[in-house]
């Protein structure tokens, strides 16, 4: 017998106890029918649900929802494949052997809130040791009256099916199996229930309520489905989730659509291959590492930011805590969005979210109805996160979140009718960001040529700027003070230059512009960045990446820098910016902001135009603001700017 599993046996019924809607346990139910063999499936399911509930469970891995009502409201029964329950069902169907709902339809049952421990212990110290531990905590409480009605119909039902069969798999509630065992043994009456019940509907859950009212978040339900038959072949290259096109394909309208769910299917595919080997239970914390960096590939793919070492642990570490504070051992998804909104960004807890939402299974259009279901129809309470511009709900109990999802193409190639006006503008917000930013680096530079003027002396008659701590403290032997004298800059900063990459090989970057300022408040622009072909994100509006930019005041006098022959001795693009910059600005400094200060040529030929560099690492800036201004759009045509806010994120 496999070491996780455990059966209570009285009789010849082999119960098997569980805790609903729980992963493990819903691979648990497939081991004990692969050792057992049995020849009748018992589960813990009233019998006037049976009709609707086999063709609901004929209909996986497509979710359906059956839909009643107990004592004036309503009442949902959600039949999803992460279930022990369902997975016992789905058994019976595959193996043709006679499945029965054993328990009992009341009109009433209370709601209880219970402090169960987390299902992944079971991973680590398997079933017999967690179903003890759980069986002395619910002998300590006093069962209500409704609860021991289903025992003892249950134990009945179960007496009756132990003399007309040899093996019986029993699959129940732990809260339940100590005292339907101890009734099995004793002499029982049919007991006094409702046979049949009218108005049970069966509908098809809508596709975008699934990370909503699932237990199991789809993601993890999708490996799962995905596991339970022999392995699909693992995909063999990455499918990209950005519009790529190449320049014909604009103009003609596009010949290539790569859509979103056929990319976030491959990221399932290839997770599926790689919690494990086939036919093991499915590891809860691989299946979040993968989660993990499935979502930090497509982040990059969208964003070109890349997720760090550094911040993978940080995510982890913060998720691992969050989940302790609620006495589990692993996070839920509301856990996981929020280590991940803020263990790194708001573009980077969508992707992760987004994967984490998708069920490739549920479609809109079913053979049957269609229901929209949200967390509050089926539990009280809720939590909200929220990060911009997109809202999560979870309901308590379930991973229950709302979302407005960014705008999407409505047919594959929409986006591309946009790109016919020759005409190409910036995106005015970006515009005011990037301007500020210029003048806060030139702030910056003037204050460090200040910092570098400055002299220390010690005090005599004046406290000049104020008292130097920092030499007063080394020179504390001398018993002096020492007061600073601040320089003062006379020329001021003229043009900025910002390297991200030097781009010397001319891979990454190749799109080369020069832009003119369209107003007397607007810089002139120079920039190398990644191809607008390579995001397409609305209807003529594209993503790109600096590589590199340079601002130039005042406007209107920058020529083409990319074709001048006077820089061709540009060691890369970088070398360039900086020195058209040596050439345009008016004053005598010019701030260069990258990661490796400029050559001692560069330096030596700004002195010779009687211009000074002032170079700032570009470790030494904030990489948030850094992060935030590298992504920037470009517009085909004016009358995009109009629209662009519906896109732009």
């Amino acid at each position: 017998m496999p070491e996780r599993l455990h059966l209570e046996n009285f009789g010849n019924v082999h119960a098997l106890p569980i805790l609903h809607y729980r992963m493990e346990f819903a691979h648990l139910v497939r081991e004990a029918y692969e050792v057992l063999k049995p020849d009748c499936i018992a589960i813990e399911l009233p019998r006037t649900l049976e009709p609707q509930f086999l063709r609901a469970v004929a209909r996986l891995p497509e979710i359906s929802v059956l839909a009643y009502h107990v004592a004036g409201q309503s009442a949902f029964l959600l039949v999803e494949p992460a279930d022990p329950l369902i997975e016992g069902a789905r058994l019976a169907l595959k193996h043709r052997i006679p499945l029965h709902l054993v328990d009992i339809d009341l009109d009433s049952y209370p709601s209880h809130d219970e402090q169960l421990p987390d299902s992944y212990a079971v991973q680590r110290i398997g079933l017999e040791p967690f179903y003890r531990e759980v069986e002395k905590l619910y002998r300590d409480l006093e069962p209500c009256e409704e609860d021991l009605r289903r025992e003892l119909g249950m134990a009945h039902r179960l007496q009756q099916l132990s003399a007309q069969h040899q093996r019986v798999l029993f699959i129940c509630g732990m809260s339940h199996l100590v005292r339907i065992r101890e009734n099995f043994g004793r002499p029982l009456a049919q007991p006094l229930t409702r046979t049949h019940r009218e108005g049970i509907a069966i509908f098809n859950l809508h596709p975008e309520c699934c990370h909503e009212v699932l237990a199991e978040y789809p993601f993890l339900s999708s490996l799962y489905e995905t596991r339970r038959s022999p392995l699909p072949p693992e995909p063999a290259q990455a499918a990209s989730l950005r519009k790529s096109f190449n320049a014909f394909e604009l103009i003609l309208g596009g010949k290539q659509s790569i859509p979103e769910e056929q990319a976030l299917l491959e990221s399932i595919q290839r997770s599926a291959h790689r919690i494990g080997d086939e036919g093991e239970m499915p590891d809860r914390q691989k299946i979040m590492l993968r989660l993990f960096l499935e979502a930090a590939r497509h982040y990059r793919q969208e964003t070109g930011d890349k997720v760090h070492y550094w911040q993978k642990r940080a995510f982890f570490r913060f998720a691992r805590n969050y989940a302790l504070l609620s006495q589990m051992l692993l996070p839920d998804l509301y856990q996981m969005l929020a280590a991940a909104r803020g263990c790194l960004d708001d573009n980077f807890a969508y992707a992760f979210f987004r994967l984490a939402a998708h069920y490739p299974w549920q479609r809109e259009q079913s053979d049957i109805p269609t229901l929209r279901l949200s967390a509050a129809e089926l539990s009280a309470g809720t939590r909200r996160i929220r990060f911009r511009p997109r809202e999560q709900v979870r309901g308590k109990g379930r991973s229950g979140i709302k979302m407005t999802n960014r705008r999407k193409e409505k047919r594959p190639g929409d986006w591309l009718e946009g790109f016919d006006d020759p005409y190409i503008c910036s995106y005015p917000p970006e515009d005011l960001s990037i301007e500020e930013y210029g003048r806060n680096l030139k702030r910056i530079g003037a204050r460090q040529l200040s910092e570098e003027a400055s002299r220390t002396e010690p005090f005599s008659a004046s406290l000049l700027d104020g008292i130097d701590m920092r030499e007063t403290i080394r020179n504390l032997h001398e018993g002096k003070i020492y007061v600073k004298e601040n320089k003062r800059l006379k020329s001021g900063v003229g043009c900025v230059v910002v390297v991200f990459d030097e781009d010397r090989e001319d891979a990454g970057y190749p799109y080369c512009m020069t832009w003119l300022g369209e107003h007397e408040q607007e810089s002139d622009m120079a920039f190398y960045a990644t191809p607008p072909t390579d995001n397409i994100v609305g209807p003529g509006i594209s993503r790109c990446e600096y590589g590199g930019f340079l601002l130039s005041y005042p406007p209107r006098r920058m020529h083409d820098v990319w074709q001048d022959p006077d820089y061709r001795g540009a060691l890369g693009k970088g070398e360039v910016l900086l020195m058209a910059a040596l050439d345009y600005s008016l004053e005598k400094d010019v701030v260069y902001a990258a990661a490796k200060p400029p050559r001692s040529y560069l330096k030596q030929q700004a002195a010779r135009l009687g211009k000074r560099i002032i170079y700032l690492p570009l470790g030494s800036l904030s990489p948030v603001a850094l992060k935030r201004l590298r992504a920037f759009h470009i517009l085909y045509g004016k009358d995009k700017r109009d629209i662009a806010k519906d896109y732009i994120w």
